[in-house]
């Protein structure tokens, strides 16, 4: 087998392999970062403002969640800012379409639109959420985080909570 043969067959392979695991992180799974300390404890949980992560959180988001919208209260999610779409949050899931949310930090209580959830970071003196924004169109969701994969101390699965005011849906 001459040298452009070998080349050729380790482009092919290369190519492969490329377009295989873009499908994969596309439509099934892919491993993101998590920034800042919005989500702390959870992530990044020694994150401080003054210095900056120690070392970032990454996750596991998978993706069959999407196919149907199937969510649940307590959930973190990864989505596109409504108002940057170049920018990606991580967020937990507060209230689903139809739902009335009474919020523990103002007396207002609203209901979560058709179509939208509201998301709020675990940390909320640091995080860029709902309480910014409004409720997130569930088109931008991308993902739900299943697992941390790294720093290899902090592995294993991402635990769902839900709020202690409650929620009611009507």
């Amino acid at each position: 087998m001459g040298t452009r043969s070998f080349l050729w067959d380790v482009t092919k392979k290369s190519l492969t392999f490329g377009l295989v695991t873009l499908t994969l992180t596309d439509r099934y799974a892919s491993v993101v970062p998590v920034r800042g300390g919005s989500m702390s404890p959870t992530f990044n949980p020694r994150t401080n403002s003054l210095m900056g992560s120690i070392s970032d959180d990454y996750v596991l988001v998978e993706k069959f969640c999407l196919e149907k919208y199937k969510f649940s209260h307590g959930d973190v999610v990864v989505f596109r800012s409504p108002l940057d779409h170049k920018e990606k949050h991580i967020k937990r899931i507060i209230a689903l379409p139809g739902e009335w949310f009474g919020s523990c930090h103002s007396y207002d209580v609203l209901k979560v639109p058709a179509g939208h959830c509201w998301v709020e970071g675990d940390n909320p003196a640091s995080s860029m959420d709902s309480r910014s924004f409004g409720p997130i169109p569930l088109g931008l969701v991308q993902g739900r985080v299943t697992h941390v994969v790294w720093p290899p101390q902090r592995i294993g699965a991402v635990e769902t909570k839900t709020r202690p005011e409650g929620l009611s849906s009507n």
